[in-house]
């Protein structure tokens, strides 16, 4: 038992130019900021280990980023292990485009539109649907360099300003995340599908209204920051033309309200893969245009339900109802009496080999024919249209590739035992399921489970995501499958009940007998 020390920083990393706007497949520039960008960091030391933990209002923290911002972390002075950060992000589809390497033990791969490009017959090119290369607009490389100085900068900033402090856990629920995967009686499903028609069986997954919360006291009693971990990610506004933290950036302006402007606040997107703000079963047409054929509805019927979440007003209802889960339960059932001050605490770090979603000779070879064909059949420049429609015959060819040179993903898992509670991450766009599976097997007192940290690995769908295709569940989508979707959660748990096996026992129906 250790006493813990605590500090916070939070710094803007918006860009002061327009920037391409990441989270898409149509190519789009910013025209205003509709709230900043932040990244905030949490540091712990205890009993001689620690962690930081920083929160980005990013759509994903690619390896090469992480590795850049740790390299700057790597000669400090302040006794920071680099190794021990966990920079995550909120999955804002407002967020800026970088620089992104997608693996951790290759180089980048080629993106859709380079290898699409490798196909195109001279006298042929692909034609960008925006003037990325304006003055006005930020270079992608210069987007990349801002955020490993800024980054780097908030994490060793939280770590130098770590003093005395204590936590309360706490639960409360907040009606946000939803599937977003339409299942069809034909055995298909469709992610954003069409839910009113008569061919609609279920939703494919559940949710997970639970938010999960810590309020962060200093040694004077003083509240110093809440962490709220949610099932969704930050995508209301994803289509929209603005730079936005999405309904975090909402939640943090209705928290400060209460609290104080110097109310730190670190959000963690918990598995949520499968997961949207948006209800597809009580459809609403949003005000205007997304120019996404997904989500066109011809003339649906009017609902008394929620505003479109592609809209502000959705945007800002999603953070209003997290902003009240965090109020509430500090005012009903939050006393600094019973914090957690004189606590275990442990960090290990798993280097987990997952293995890679593999694609057939067969799959590679029709994909190659397809992708010739369609080049064919639509003769002249092509745009991001084109690479869409392409999406998944190009990731089948991409893996193909891959699959050559490695057999298993290395795949960077933190797991942390502070108190009576348990911090545990992954790099992918996980399906709820998997965090369901331990969060019902877990020996600690509450999880605080992370993803898209440490790395963007895609979406790790289930095996009957797998069986009903599209997008989310294609070889496409993400580099592993549901094998090791079910390894991420043996060998997860196992490093998570490690920590607690000495504390709790767990019974079985045969304890009850």
């Amino acid at each position: 038992m250790a006493k813990l020390n605590i500090g916070w920083s939070e710094i803007n990393i918006t860009p002061d130019k327009k920037i391409s706007l990441a989270g898409q497949f149509a190519e789009r520039i910013s025209e205003y900021v509709e709230k900043p960008l932040t990244a905030t960091a949490m540091a712990v030391e205890c009993g001689g280990d620690q962690m930081v933990i920083c929160s980005t209002d990013l759509v994903g923290v690619s390896y090469n980023l992480k590795d850049a911002i740790q390299d700057a972390l790597r000669d400090n002075k302040e006794g920071l292990d680099p190794s021990k950060t966990i920079i995550c992000a909120i999955h804002t589809h407002t967020g800026p485009v970088y620089p992104r390497g997608q693996l951790q033990n290759l180089t980048q791969s080629d993106s859709n539109v380079q290898l699409l490009k490798q196909y195109l017959e001279p006298g042929r090119e692909y034609v960008p649907a925006v003037n990325t290369n304006a003055p006005d607009v930020a270079k992608p490389q210069e987007v990349f360099d801002l955020l490993v100085e800024r980054i780097s900068k908030v994490i060793l900033e939280a770590w130098k300003a770590r003093k005395p402090g204590k936590f309360v856990n706490a639960f409360d629920r907040a009606a946000v995340g939803m599937c977003r995967r339409v299942d069809y009686s034909d055995g298909t499903a469709q992610m954003w599908g069409n839910a009113n028609t008569a061919v609609f069986t279920e939703l494919e997954g559940g949710n997970d209204s639970g938010v999960e919360l810590m309020y962060i006291f200093d040694e004077n009693d003083k509240l110093t920051g809440v962490i709220p971990n949610l099932a969704c990610p930050a995508q209301c506004v994803q289509h929209r033309l603005f730079v936005s933290p999405d309904f975090w950036g909402e939640t943090k302006k209705l928290v400060r309200e209460r609290f104080g402007e110097d109310l730190y606040m670190l959000p963690l997107c918990s598995p949520a893969g499968d997961q949207c703000p948006v209800d597809l079963v009580r459809w609403v047409n949003p005000d205007t245009d997304v120019h996404d054929p997904n989500l066109i509805r011809n003339n649906p019927p009017v609902r008394k339900a929620d505003p479109s979440m592609f809209d502000l007003e959705g945007m800002r209802k999603a953070g209003k109802r997290v902003a009240n889960a965090i109020i509430d339960t500090f005012e009903c059932d939050v006393d600094v009496k019973d914090a957690q001050e004189d606590v275990k605490f442990e960090h290990h770090v798993h280097d987990m080999q997952l293995p890679i979603r593999r694609a057939t000779l067969t799959e590679y070879n029709e994909a190659i024919k397809a992708i010739k064909d369609y080049l064919r059949e639509h003769p002249g420049n092509v745009d991001f249209n084109d690479a869409a429609n392409l999406q998944v015959k190009l990731g089948i060819v991409k893996r193909f590739k891959l699959q050559e040179k490695m057999n298993c993903l290395d795949t960077d898992v933190h797991v942390i035992r502070m108190g009576s509670v348990c911090f545990a991450s992954n790099p992918f766009e996980l399906f709820l399921d998997y965090a369901n599976q331990i969060k019902a097997r877990q020996y600690c007192e509450q999880s605080f489970l992370i993803q898209l940290a440490n790395g963007t690995e895609g979406y790790l769908p289930t095996e009957k995501a797998e069986k009903h295709g599209h997008y989310s569940a294609f070889i496409a989508s993400g580099q592993v499958g549901h094998e090791g979707g079910d390894l991420l959660v043996r060998e997860t748990l196992k490093d998570m009940n490690a920590l607690f096996e000495d504390d709790y026992k767990v019974y079985t129906y045969a304890d009850e007998k």
